[in-house]
């Protein structure tokens, strides 16, 4: 049986989503923080930790394909720097908060935004379409600048005290420290939520590259292949057959991640008799990749293992796709023949230029 909360939370994990929900929770109500999760951002694994150390239940939730279908066709209210789509973030999570509602008999939905704080997503303009574009306008609660802005229907209700209620309001953060060690006395302050890779220089090129790739051949790429694209070192041809990317592992764990990804249509490489990285290639349209290419990414998998490049000699490497194992014979080569480099940023403005709305 599903447990009755009077209020679903946004719950990053960050502090403004602690205060949030515990400034709520202090009027007596019940309160569940939903942690959601995509490829990009999430924490589940640190939920026992939130809910120990901050007194908040806390359930993680899925929305990876709904996000990625976001990222994919082109956020609404356009791409931040990098590829963050941070209106369009907040709408999509309130969309899918306001959905799960019901279930729990909630009547309320918490987002610990504090009106001035961001400049692309906490100004005022920019929380009141994000408040209409989801739908919410009757259900949603800011609670940390609920008293600078306009009453809500769910204080209007009853259903909360505004007076009780916070008027923060800018980028100056000392009122939310002052809040977490005087008030609720945590000893543990995280950071403020951050944390989605879609907003990082490096992690925006690889994406990128897969979104082009994808559109090159006619594909759309899955929550998947933007996991893989965070895997390890990343490898895409600059040749006119953009389906060719590789990913080559930098230590154990990335090897390990590779492997544990790997699905049947992939090429996994695997030096025969050398140490070195695990390398895994996704051929993106599902078309088989051709000899030289195979021989080509086998190279330059063997180039970054030390000891196969010191023999001087041919190496094997094995070659799986699903349950078939081959082994090719090559001479470890940093040189790409086919022009396999990683991301770069070269024409990156203009692509995004190019999807602005409207």
């Amino acid at each position: 049986m599903t447990t009755t909360f009077d209020a679903l939370s946004l719950f990053s994990g960050g502090l403004d989503s602690i205060l949030a929900t515990r400034t709520v929770m202090d009027q007596g109500l019940k309160v569940l923080g939903i942690h959601f999760v995509t490829p990009f951002f999430g924490k589940p694994h640190l939920i026992p930790f939130w809910q120990d150390h901050y007194g908040v239940e806390v359930q993680a939730v899925d929305i990876s394909p709904q996000y990625v279908d976001m990222i994919v066709d082109g956020p609404p209210n356009a791409f931040g720097k990098q590829l963050n789509p941070c209106v369009d973030c907040k709408v999509l999570m309130l969309t899918e908060a306001k959905k799960l509602l019901g279930a729990y008999s909630a009547k309320i939905l918490i987002s610990g935004e504090v009106v001035g704080q961001r400049p692309m997503s906490q100004r005022p303009d920019a929380l009141n379409l994000i408040r209409k574009s989801a739908d919410v306008s009757d259900v949603l609660l800011r609670p940390l600048c609920a008293r600078k802005l306009e009453i809500t229907p769910v204080e209007e209700a009853g259903l909360v005290d505004r007076s009780r209620l916070l008027d923060l309001y800018g980028r100056n953060r000392k009122p939310q420290l002052d809040l977490a060690r005087n008030k609720y006395g945590f000893t543990e302050i995280p950071t403020p939520a951050g944390g989605c890779v879609l907003a990082e220089i490096e992690a925006a090129a690889r994406f990128w590259y897969l979104l082009r790739a994808s559109e090159a051949v006619g594909v759309r790429p899955s929550p998947d292949d933007f996991t893989l694209a965070q895997t390890g070192r990343q490898l895409w041809t600059t040749k006119d057959a953009a389906d060719l990317w590789l990913c080559i592992g930098r230590n154990r764990e990335d090897n390990d991640k590779l492997a544990f990804q790997a699905k049947d249509t992939d090429l996994l490489f695997k030096l025969v008799d050398f140490p070195g990285p695990t390398a895994l290639a996704r051929p993106m349209s599902g078309a088989p990749w051709s000899t030289e290419a195979v021989r080509d990414a086998a190279a330059l998998v063997a180039s970054y293992a030390p000891r196969a490049v010191k023999s001087g000699e041919e190496v094997a490497v094995a070659v799986t796709t699903g349950p078939t194992t081959t082994t090719v014979h090559v001479l470890p080569q940093r040189t790409s023949s086919l022009g396999f480099c990683e991301p770069n940023r070269k024409g990156f403005r203009q692509w995004k230029a190019a999807r602005l709305p409207g």
